[in-house]
Parts: C-alpha cells; sequence; structure tokens
C-alpha cells in the first residue's frame, strides 16, 4: 500500500484495502487475547495466597479470556473460500399447499431473527405470497461478516410436526420446506453471460408492497436458457435495479454450478447437504406436538426450546454442524 501510484488503481487498491482490514480482523484479536494471558500469566506468578481481591480479579480476567478463547476458536471454523462473503437464502415451500406455505413464514421469521441478532443487513430480493396465507417461496440477500459461513449449515430440507391451526378438527400435521444457500461472488467472476442466452419477462410485482410496485411492470425474471436456472426480483424501486440484482444472483449461481462441476469433492458435499430436495431427507426436524423438541439429524444436536430455535437462537445448531464437518475433514 506504500508503494507509489497504489492509489492510481482504484479497482485494485479497494481489493488490496479490503483484505487487509480482513486480515486485521483475525490477526488484531488473536494478538489482544495472547497479550491478556501474558498479563494474567505475570499476575500469577507474583500473587500472594492472601490477597483475595487481587485472585478475584485474576478469575475473573480468566474466564473472560476462556470466553473470548472460545469466539476465536469458533471462526477457525469458517475457512472455506466463501465463508466471509453475504449470502443468497431461497426458503421454497414443499407439497402441502397453505400448510408448507405457513412453514415457509415461519422460517423467514427464524433466519430474519437469527440476522437481526447478529446485526448483519436483510434485504428482500423476491418473494412469492401464499393464497391463503404464508409464503410460497421467498429470496433474501443476507449481508454481514461471515454470513455464508454460518448459512451454509442449513442448506437442505425443513420438517415441523405441529398442530395445524388450519384444521378445524386440529389434526396434527407434517409440513416440509427446502432451503438453499449460494455466496455472494464479489469481485471478477470468470462467468460470462451472453445476452442471446437470456429469456427476460417482466411483470407486476405482487404482494403487498409500495404503491409503485402495483403501478408498474417493474418486477423481471430471467431465464438462462442453457442451463435452465431461473432468478427473479421484484423488490426494488425500477425494472432496471431489479434486473441488475436477478443478474447478479444468476452469476452467483452460474459460479456456484461452475465451481461444483470443477470440484469433485465440493459436488458430492453439496448433494449429500442437499438431499436433492427429497421430501423424507429432511436435515432438521422441528416438533411442536405431541412434544417439543428440534433435532439436526446429520449431528445429532437437539433441543426442546423450540421457542427459542424459532425465535432466531440456531448458533448451537449451527456450531455442532460446522464442528462435525472439522472432525470429518470438511470445510
Amino acid at each position: 500500500m506504500s508503494e507509489p501510484g497504489f492509489w492510481n488503481d482504484e479497482q485494485n487498491s479497494t481489493s488490496v484495502v479490503k483484505q487487509v482490514k480482513s486480515l486485521k480482523s483475525v490477526i488484531e484479536p488473536w494478538d489482544k487475547a495472547f497479550k491478556k494471558y501474558q498479563e494474567a500469566k505475570e499476575i500469577a506468578e507474583i500473587l500472594k495466597e492472601e490477597d483475595k481481591e487481587l485472585s478475584t480479579d485474576l478469575s475473573r480476567d480468566i474466564d473472560n479470556l476462556l470466553r473470548e478463547l472460545d469466539a476465536l476458536e469458533f471462526k477457525t471454523l469458517l475457512s472455506g473460500e466463501f465463508d466471509k462473503n453475504n449470502a443468497i437464502l431461497s426458503i421454497n415451500a414443499g407439497a402441502g399447499g397453505t400448510e408448507s406455505c405457513d412453514w415457509v413464514g415461519m422460517l423467514l421469521r427464524m433466519y430474519s431473527r437469527w440476522a437481526e441478532s447478529k446485526n448483519y443487513n436483510i434485504k428482500t430480493i423476491d418473494i412469492l405470497y401464499g393464497e391463503e396465507a404464508g409464503v410460497k417461496n421467498v429470496t433474501l440477500l443476507v449481508e454481514g461478516e461471515y454470513v455464508y459461513g454460518y448459512l451454509k449449515t442449513e442448506r437442505g430440507v425443513h420438517r415441523l410436526v405441529r398442530i395445524s391451526p388450519f384444521d378445524a378438527n386440529k389434526r396434527r400435521h407434517t409440513s416440509f420446506a427446502s432451503v438453499d444457500v449460494i455466496p455472494e461472488i464479489e469481485g471478477n467472476m470468470e462467468i460470462k453471460i451472453e445476452e442471446k442466452d437470456l429469456s427476460i419477462e417482466t411483470f407486476r410485482a405482487s404482494g403487498p408492497g409500495g404503491q409503485h410496485m402495483q403501478k408498474t411492470d417493474s418486477a423481471v425474471r430471467i431465464t438462462h436458457i442453457p442451463t435452465g436456472i431461473i432468478v427473479q426480483c421484484q423488490n426494488e424501486r425500477s425494472q432496471y435495479q431489479n434486473k441488475q440484482t436477478a443478474l447478479k444472483i444468476l452469476q452467483a449461481k452460474l459460479y456456484e454450478l461452475e465451481r461444483e462441476k470443477k470440484e469433485q469433492e465440493l459436488q458430492k458435499t453439496y448433494d449429500s447437504e442437499k438431499k436433492k430436495i427429497e421430501w423424507g431427507s429432511q436435515i432438521r426436524s422441528y416438533v411442536m406436538h405431541p412434544y417439543t423438541m428440534v433435532k439436526d439429524h446429520r449431528t445429532e444436536h437437539e433441543t426442546g426450546n423450540v421457542n427459542a430455535v424459532m425465535d432466531g437462537s440456531l448458533d448451537e445448531f449451527i456450531e455442532a454442524y460446522l464442528k462435525s464437518q472439522k472432525s470429518k475433514g470438511k470445510s
């Protein structure tokens, strides 16, 4: 950065500054923790047994340091190529009509609460509401540090068991929804999208929203003809903005597809985690009746506090999965 002319290339300098910031965010917390350890060690060496006040302070400092180290150690689990990136999160209803749409709405709330607790920014890219209640499908852009590293653990089928609020006979129902997560790729990607390979449609945005959404055909749907990938965006204020956002998501999806082709091991992992979105191959079950329990079938981690999980307390499940992958030598 001290080289003459470094700031002449704005794109390169911005990239380097971002890289430096990222490296500092890793190194500096460890340096601070090590200094705290050295200070505690020095105090322990000169500590007299009868000095109870100093002994209590030292004990408290050590407890705080251990908590800091646990948090730092957890971050070492997020070492994948795109783990620091923002994430594009999609939730889709399975078979079951209104029941599954309501389940998607519940999952949307759960992930929104989780993101808010992390001070992440959430942006709704596209949403299709159910005919009676809930949401058929929704695509979100979640922005913040390590978002993809966390949310990639949620990819798969989620199952809900409960007494249906839509059933007059109060019978127990099982609902399914699939969650998919891809990283938002920043910078230059080796993915070229030809205009001739695209089918672009515009339509009027549906569902709740600002008046501008209801008056113009600003929503955009793009189909990538060679792969059949479809993306759409309806929540920006103009057709141009919606098109640019949709193209960005398409580029990320194509990049992910290309990366999977090149990395055989990643392909196997991705397919294993997604389970091809077949109902019955769920990664996690949320049971609200006849007992309460949330269980992750990949790690066997479970809790009886369903309400806390639905309010966004997902960290214990995310951590359990990341640790299990680490023990298997996967990232």
